[in-house]
């Protein structure tokens, strides 16, 4: 009888080598469905997302000694250690609270407790992604005898300087809790859906990261280039002011801006004790998704030619 049978009203039904005509199709449907799924899974399975997170997790002992090797060599001889990284964006935010507050006559907008913690508030969430991008584009060149000699996965030294970078980050944070829950009277629930925030810096830091720590191999200019156009992007994101002030025609740059929906989040969560936007957190995500996917794809393809450089 074959290896299927398919009853018909209509006669018998014909056999070629075996197999039923009427099911022939059937067959065919299922091969083509099992090799549509099989495609599927390899094309997961070469995402950089998932081989990243694979190698990570391998080597998650060598990624805690780079972050902490990282943090302890920016402050190295030092004789206040860590604590430069609390002084830094206080000096910042004292003097630009100056320029901004009492020179030019800003204030912070409706419902905000005070300019300076308007401020800081939004230059937390800047600070964290512009540290990481900048500081990654050397560093492949910083750890090029690693690289070099022996088999050293490059693509987690992006994210051991965001990692680090993070540290310095959460001091702050705290710092910013801390004052307003001191002055203010104010601790926000909704401090526990910071860390996804956190999360989403990271992924947009670290794609672009590692677009620009690759190209800085081959292109040593990367880094002033990343300095000159980071300057242009501080001043297209409401850290100083708020998005209503911006003129209308500029707006549209806003809406291209990540870090306007994480500073917007970040005051949301810090000033105002309210729940972020969702909508902000899910066009955030998506830049940072589509960012790392981006960097990670680029950073596989220049990899092939980082030992003949480095």
């Amino acid at each position: 009888m074959g290896l299927f049978h398919c009853s018909t009203t209509i006669g018998e039904p014909q056999t070629v080598t075996g197999i039923t005509q009427p099911c022939q199709p059937v067959i065919v449907g299922c091969k083509s469905l099992i090799h549509l799924v099989l495609s599927l899974i390899y094309v997961a399975l070469r995402l950089p997302g998932t081989l990243f997170l694979r190698n990570l997790v391998e080597r998650r002992s060598l990624l805690f000694q780079l972050v902490r090797r990282d943090f302890q060599q920016r402050f190295v001889g030092s004789a206040m250690g860590w604590i430069w990284s609390l002084i830094h964006p206080l000096v910042l935010l004292a003097s630009w609270t100056f320029v901004f507050k009492y020179c030019l006559g800003l204030g912070a907008p409706e419902g905000a407790p005070n300019y300076p913690l308007f401020l800081f508030a939004g230059m937390l969430p800047w600070m964290l992604f512009s540290e990481t991008v900048q500081r990654s584009a050397p560093s492949l060149l910083d750890q090029s005898n690693l690289i070099t000699k022996s088999v050293f996965p490059a693509e987690i030294v992006p994210v051991s300087v965001f990692l680090s970078t993070l540290v310095g980050h959460l001091i702050a944070v705290a710092l910013m809790v801390t004052a307003m829950a001191v002055g203010y009277n104010q601790i926000s629930v909704f401090l526990a859906v910071l860390p996804f925030y956190m999360l989403t810096i990271g992924l947009f830091a670290v794609g672009l990261g590692w677009i620009a720590a690759s190209l800085h191999v081959f292109v040593r200019d990367t880094a002033q280039v990343l300095s000159v156009l980071f300057t242009f992007w501080f001043w297209l994101t409401p850290i100083f002011i708020e998005e209503g002030k911006f003129p209308k025609r500029a707006r549209f740059l806003l809406e291209w801006n990540p870090l306007y929906y994480l500073v917007r989040s970040y005051r949301d969560v810090l000033l105002y004790a309210t729940m972020p936007s969702f909508r902000d957190f899910a066009i955030a995500a998506l830049f940072g998704v589509g960012m790392f996917v981006a960097g990670g794809l680029f950073f596989r393809y220049m990899k092939r030619g980082f030992a003949d450089v480095l």
